[in-house]
């Protein structure tokens, strides 16, 4: 079946590290981070209007709570966030002998655990210490466990639909892998090879999954998504977008058959900065027919 492709900058107010993009139903809107910035967003595509909420540090995924307001991962503590009053309250600071470490990208996985993984930043230009972050688990009782460690950039996660693979992504390995997973306990094993990327697709960053089970990964500095079939561990689909540093993606809108698509200013000199006008941008991609779409998991964190 053939089909099409519309991609519209929805989201004009630049982000210098746009992240973390996640449809609200109960709000008709889309959240998401500046990292960089120090900020958790939300945009009304109703109304076009963007709302933040200032934090105290970087911060690098959020999450919806069912009892409204948010669970953020910001330096290397998990906090909740009351979007009303704006009030940061920390559940659990971690890393603590890491004070280079920051949180990275997290998602709440089927039954309502937050996952979330650490890296080491930059200590100058295309400098940092490797293997120096890790994978965790927050659950809804507060506790947390660690998942995994000696990881470079943690990085995009999701979950297959039947609830037995947990998808991840270590930036710097240039890799998605798939782990075994335990939808009981939350418990992650037997990683394996999924797919590498190729050396134009450049480095993967964020990741969701579709209604037919398939993967997207934004493409950091590759400028494109990339449709990933699991079963087979081949790419079936490449939608370029019209910037170079695309960094998430997630499905959204009134029945989540739209993909918004984060990205970033931030580590583009001004020469290149002056020929990517929609840099920094939140893009929304629809298709004809459309996305096979799929409601993500009701979060109990």
């Amino acid at each position: 079946m053939s089909s099409s492709i519309k991609i519209e900058s929805v989201v004009k107010e630049k982000n210098r590290m746009g992240e973390c993009p996640v449809w609200e139903e109960r709000e008709s809107a889309l959240v998401y981070v500046d990292i960089n910035s120090q900020k958790v967003c939300r945009w009304s595509p109703l109304t076009n209007e963007v709302q933040s909420v200032s934090v105290d540090a970087r911060v690098s995924s959020v999450a919806l709570r069912q009892c409204g307001g948010y669970v953020i991962a910001l330096g290397t503590r998990f906090a909740f966030l009351d979007w009303d009053t704006q009030a940061v309250t920390t559940i659990l600071e971690l890393e603590q002998n890491k004070p280079n470490n920051r949180f990275n990208d997290g998602k709440v996985d089927p039954k309502g655990r937050f996952f979330a993984g650490t890296m080491a930043e930059e200590t100058a230009p295309g400098v940092r210490a490797r293997r120096q972050g890790a994978l965790y688990t927050l659950f809804p009782d507060h506790s947390v466990i660690k998942q995994l460690d000696q990881v470079d950039i943690s990085n995009g996660l999701d979950w297959s639909l039947d609830h037995r693979t947990f998808f991840h992504i270590d930036s710097l390995a240039y890799a998605v892998h798939a782990f075994s997973y335990d939808v009981h306990t939350g418990k992650i094993a037997c990683p394996k090879l999924l797919y590498h990327l190729e050396k134009e697709e450049q480095m993967p960053d964020g990741m969701c999954i579709d209604a037919e089970g398939k993967l997207w990964v934004a493409c950091i500095d590759g400028g494109r998504v990339i449709r990933i079939d699991p079963e087979t561990g081949k790419r079936i689909q490449t939608v370029r977008l019209p910037t170079p540093r695309i960094t998430s993606c997630c499905f959204g809108g009134k029945d989540y058959s739209e993909m918004y698509v984060t990205s970033a200013y931030d580590g583009l000199d001004e020469t290149t900065l002056a020929k990517e006008p929609h840099a920094g941008e939140i893009f929304k991609v629809s298709r004809f027919p459309f996305f096979p779409y799929i409601r993500p998991a009701k979060p109990r964190a």
